[in-house]
């Protein structure tokens, strides 16, 4: 913050005063941002209202500005103040019948769904509560009425705010008529809604975020003050009470940069015999260092001299399967002290005849709980690679799908061993896909080799009949590969005995048990004798038997596998047992693939790290298997 803001902060410290002191309606509640009530206890960060519930500090929030001029900054992403996770925890402070709720507040970053203050809930065709918020450049005010239309209003005002800097806005309902006020003036109403407040059954009610059961949108901004009255105010009121604000509001808006810091810590890509990709994201632009080398010291150096954000450094030149040590380095300027990650080791891909493991986890979509168990788990068996047949996340388009959930999740993982992914539906085909992985071009399909492994990666989003582009490429690839194993993974599987993806097989026997795009593929499989193919999208576990022309043998088919048991909501298979069906299980799993020469083993293990199926194949033997209860 400059001298001369200080300098205007102190000055009109005194007439904020007044903001606080004036006369008006008892609030139902009361929260001041300042050092005096944002307190820490026993490792906690806490809001003490002025009146009304304390709340839970989530983030890394810090004070700006002095004395009664003191304002909250949150951080976004996941900050903001907690008050209740259920709303009907706090009920007595809420207003039910008519509503106003002033606050002072910058908006430093543009959201699409942006709050205030507001206890929420707007999923699909479920919305109930209300919520005093911003979008992308205007102020907002959601709310339902007992007698409206069912759902939501969302009144959305004509002044743009401005960037950093405070405004006062106000919200009021008085049960037949929804206002919005920006700086003491009316800015956007509605008579849509009527009757009492409709709150949902049971919701979070949060300061400085917008969040229902499966969002949450932080503010970016600062907080200073927060009041919730169970009464309608008046226009004269509104404007009263905004000239005791308006020495804060006239002041410059605030740039508030914070600390270099990683929004996605260092992890790996695309590692051959000789080279490994390094990539991590940054919450600032910065200059980037790869330092790496063959003890923890990492003595050689790769530098970047565009400062970006998120950060891709690949190393060359290195020797087939060798450990190697390395961090990162990411400075502001070339003067300025760097944002050093951990030293982390990674081990170069493996020469033809040397024997490697590999796991394999699918469909990780938002249960970054669940997720970063079983990669723990995965880790723990040191495997060369991962394996993804795609979902990675829930919602490809939501970057804090990738920052909060997927990335952290994975690690250690990740930090130690590249992962190999394909897109899957969830993935939307969004940038944040393609920005975070390195792969061959174009990425959504491609193949690599470890050992005497080929692997063909396939987006089965996107057409795959005969006449498609990554049909003729899988072709070529498959006839002109001299692999040992021959491995496919895409995200759609081609046989499933799922209960309901293909077909409502509880309610009738009609079903594709499978994926038909996918399964135009099987004639390839089965022509350059692909041993074994990955798949997701169904949230269980599943093996076949190996199949050949539409019918079960005991050897010379692929086997196909489903692994999408990575964090998803599980499903459960259909009421039948089909022709394919080898094992089939309902649960959070991983597998662990090892494989020696002509040798390959395959075993799953589930949350607890408790196998539950295995299976042995050899070249030119028949395949025995076997399924092991917990």
């Amino acid at each position: 913050m400059s001298f001369r803001l200080l300098l205007m902060l102190c000055l009109v410290s005194t007439l904020a005063n007044q903001a606080i002191a004036h006369e008006g309606p008892d609030p139902l509640a009361r929260w001041r941002f300042d050092s005096t009530s944002i307190v820490e206890s026993k490792g906690q960060v806490q809001l003490r209202a002025r009146r009304g519930p304390d709340g839970k500090v989530l983030g890394h929030p810090r004070m700006i500005g002095e004395k009664l001029a003191e304002s909250l900054f949150l951080t976004g992403d996941r900050s903001g103040v907690l008050l209740a996770e259920d709303h009907n925890q706090i009920a007595q402070y809420l207003p039910t019948e008519a509503m106003t709720v002033s606050a002072v507040v910058s908006v430093d970053r543009p959201e699409r769904w942006g709050g205030i203050i507001g206890a929420v809930h707007d999923n699909g065709d479920d919305e109930a509560g209300w919520v005093l918020g911003y979008d992308e450049g205007h102020f907002t005010f959601a709310l339902r009425g007992e007698k409206g239309p069912g759902r939501l209003t969302y009144l959305t005002g004509k002044t743009t705010y401005e960037a950093g800097k405070l405004v006062h806005v106000v919200a009021v309902y008085d049960g037949k008529l929804m206002q919005l006020y920006v700086n003491g003036k009316l800015d956007a109403q509605s008579d849509e809604q009527s009757g009492a407040i409709h709150y949902p059954p049971k919701t979070p009610v949060v300061i400085g975020a917008y969040r229902d059961s499966n969002e949450f949108h932080g503010l970016r901004g600062r907080l200073h003050e927060v009041v919730l009255y169970d009464l309608a105010a008046k226009a004269a009121w509104v404007e009263h009470d905004f000239e005791h604000m308006a020495q804060l509001t006239s002041l410059p808006a605030v740039d508030v940069q914070d600390p270099l810091a990683f929004v996605i810590d260092p992890y790996l890509q695309f590692g051959t015999q000789t080279t490994m990709t390094v990539m991590w994201r940054t919450n600032r632009p910065g200059l980037a260092t790869l330092c790496y080398g063959e003890t923890a010291q990492c003595e050689k150096r790769i530098e970047v001299a565009e400062a970006k954000t998120l950060h891709e450094i690949r190393i060359e030149g290195l020797q087939p399967e060798t450990q190697y040590f390395y961090r990162t380095e990411t400075r502001l300027d070339e003067s300025s002290p760097p944002l050093v990650s951990e030293v982390a080791t990674f081990q170069t891909a493996v020469k033809r005849d040397t024997p490697f493991a590999f796991a394999v986890m699918s469909d990780t979509q938002d249960n970054p709980e669940v997720t970063g168990k079983l990669a723990e788990l995965a880790w723990g068996q040191r495997p060369s690679f991962l394996l993804h047949p795609g979902d990675l996340v829930e919602v490809g388009p939501d970057p804090e799908n990738w920052s909060h959930q997927f990335f952290p999740s994975m690690n250690p993982l990740i930090r130690h061993v590249p992962f190999f992914p394909v897109l899957g539906n969830h993935e939307r085909n969004s940038h944040f896909y393609y920005d975070y992985v390195s792969l061959p071009k174009p990425e959504y399909y491609y193949t690599f080799r470890f050992g005497n492994a080929q692997f063909f990666m396939i987006d089965s989003n996107r057409n795959l009949d005969p006449d498609s582009e990554q049909y003729k490429w899988l072709e070529k690839q498959l006839s002109e590969s001299d692999a040992t194993w021959k491995v496919a993974c895409h995200h759609h599987p081609p046989y499933s005995s799922d209960e309901n993806d293909y077909g409502n097989l509880w309610k009738t026997n009609r079903g594709t048990r499978g994926d038909l795009n996918a399964r135009q593929l099987v004639p390839l499989y089965e022509k350059y004798h692909v041993d074994i193919v990955w798949n997701g999208h169904i949230h269980s576990y599943e093996r076949t038997w190996p199949i050949r022309k539409n019918q079960a043998v005991n050897d010379g088919g692929p086997i196909y596998m489903i692994t999408g048991g990575g964090g998803g909501r599980l499903e459960t298979a259909g009421p039948i047992r089909p022709f394919f069906m080898n094992t089939v299980r309902h649960g959070y799993h991983y597998a662990m693939v090892r494989i020696n020469g002509n040798c390959l083993e395959f075993q799953a293990y589930d949350l607890d790290n408790r196998l539950f199926d295995q299976m042995v194949v050899e070249k030119n033997k028949p395949a025995a298997s076997s399924s092991e209860a917990p």
